[in-house]
């Protein structure tokens, strides 16, 4: 049987690019390199290592006690960041190992995997979640990358400690399809295989991982359809799209929290003309369908909003990389307690990052980044739900978006009535030798400071007027140490300030150990 702090993924990647297999869901943390063709040892030890995994599988969903349907509150924000930042950091792991420097006309593959989540959220302080799984894909490219179809079938174990849920004890989830899509390339079918210039044109229809922008204001999987049409220097990029019904949503009102129903458009122009830029412009609209499970008739949740966004990406210099976007958020937005009439909203929020890489011995980098959400003091139980939120016939100043940065993984507050300050590192430290020339260690530090003093944030356990939220150091190790196995771990540590009552530190630990073939 596995240790439970042991991560496995499988998979017989070949030269698939990891940008077409771990986007915003693999979590296998490394190892994910080519390999044509499989010796018949490998298949042997392949089928007692599935053996293995399986009987893991029974033993949890069978031996294990459950506990049904206890009434216990939604999964935190913190929760559901802290679990972004894994996926987040995985899908990372894997493109940089994996490049996508080959395409064949077919692959398929798969992996399982075994994750262990140690933490405290403030409410208790100590929590075990484990979150074994599996998934298959497959991958088809036709006539030169003209056609091209991608599929991705997950299922998931969600098991936490007696004491320890948040709604359910174990809960399966799927199997399903997290992503599965088709492409064409217009150009390359027109022109037999090879691309076209200088216009080009390409349709995206399924489900597939959205990012808009640089991700501050949209970085979610959606059933959509992605147009984009390039002739240079300029690109153009259309959406119509719509989120995953068990998608958790942004608000976390119980009547609305476990499920999303948005439909988003939107347009972005790129300019590809200068060598080291990249600067893009966006409209996005969000229109809120989400249904209310139960009813309430003394609440209404909708919550439609239009994004503004505009940001550039690229290098200032030899080595030294940044990115930068703003965001402006109009709409309306309901009140705490109110169904006939809704509030205007009126945020804003923005992103500004530097990232230095030395050209020397031990590979080391720097980076920093700022992070800022409005907030709105009326706002003094939630920066983002309806209920218990913004004080009727007010505006709404708290910005909500639907995209993603890594704030941590301790106290991994949402970006909306808050300031962060990121300051990160991270190097190879024995690069010359052969068995640690792949052990990066790395740390960021975070600093974090309320917008509105007497606005809420994402940590129901900030119950203080107070701005001063607290700071939070994190630490790393990633490590191959051989072609398939790699071992990672992160630990991150917060230390509350002023605006909470409880100043106890907390602690968050992940670890794992990659298989991959």
């Amino acid at each position: 049987m596995l240790p439970a702090n042991v991560g496995i993924v499988y998979g017989r990647m070949g030269s698939m690019p990891a940008d077409k297999i771990g986007v915003g869901g693999g979590y296998g943390w490394r190892a994910w390199l080519p390999r044509q063709g499989w010796e018949p040892a490998d298949r042997a030890g392949a089928m007692r290592f599935t053996l293995a995994i399986i009987a893991t599988y029974w033993v949890c969903a069978n031996v294990t006690p459950i506990a049904w349907g206890q009434d216990r509150s939604p999964p935190s924000d913190a929760f559901l960041q802290q679990q972004r930042a894994i996926d987040d950091h995985t899908r990372a792991e894997r493109q940089r190992l994996s490049p996508a420097d080959a395409l064949l006309d077919w692959k398929w593959g798969g992996w399982t995997e075994y994750y262990l989540f140690h933490f405290d959220d403030g409410v208790q302080s100590s929590r075990v979640f484990q979150r074994p799984g599996m998934a298959v894909w497959s991958r088809l490219t036709i006539d030169g990358g003209a056609h091209e179809l991608f599929a991705r079938a997950r299922m998931t174990l969600e098991y936490f400690n007696r004491g320890d849920e948040y709604e359910r004890r174990q809960d399966w989830v799927g199997p399903n399809f997290d992503r599965a899509w088709y492409q064409i390339d217009v150009g390359r079918a027109l022109h037999a295989g090879k691309p076209s210039d200088p216009f080009q044109l390409q349709f995206r229809i399924g489900r597939q991982a959205v990012v808009w922008g640089t991700g501050y204001a949209l970085d979610l999987p959606l059933d959509a359809v992605r147009v984009e049409a390039a002739l240079k220097p300029w690109r153009v990029t259309g959406l119509f799209g719509k989120t995953i019904a068990r998608y958790p949503n942004v608000d976390r009102s119980n009547a609305v929290h476990s499920h999303s129903g948005r439909h988003f458009y939107g347009v972005q122009l790129t300019y590809d003309g200068f060598e080291h830029h990249q600067p893009f412009v966006y409209a996005l609209w969000n229109q809120d369908h989400t249904d209310e499970r139960p009813q309430d008739w003394f609440q209404e949740y909708s919550y439609d909003t239009q994004y503004f966004g505009v940001g550039s990406r690229g290098e200032l210099s030899h080595a030294l990389n940044y990115w930068a976007e703003g965001v402006f958020e109009c709409g309306h937005s309901y009140g705490n307690g109110q169904f006939h009439q809704r509030d205007y909203v009126e945020a804003y929020g923005w992103d500004l990052g530097l990232e230095y890489l030395f050209d020397v011995a031990t590979r080391p980098r720097i980076s920093f980044e700022y992070m800022f959400g409005s907030g709105d003091q009326d706002r003094l139980s939630s920066p983002t739900n309806a209920l218990g939120g913004n004080r009727h016939g007010r505006q709404d100043s708290s910005f909500v978006s639907f995209g993603y940065r890594d704030t941590g993984i301790a106290v991994a507050p949402v970006l909306s009535n808050l300031h962060v300050w990121r300051l990160g590192g991270s190097f190879v430290p024995l690069d010359d030798n052969d068995l640690f020339r792949d052990l990066e260690v790395g740390t960021n530090w975070f600093l974090y400071h309320k917008n509105r003093s007497a606005g809420a944030i994402s940590d129901v356990t900030a119950n203080q007027f107070d701005s001063y939220v607290g700071w939070e150091m994190d630490y790393f190790v990633n490590w191959r140490f051989a072609s398939d196995l790699s071992w990672t771990t992160r630990w991150g540590v917060f230390f509350p300030g002023k605006a909470y009552t409880d100043r106890e530190t907390r602690h968050f630990v992940f670890t794992g150990i990659t298989w991959s073939f």
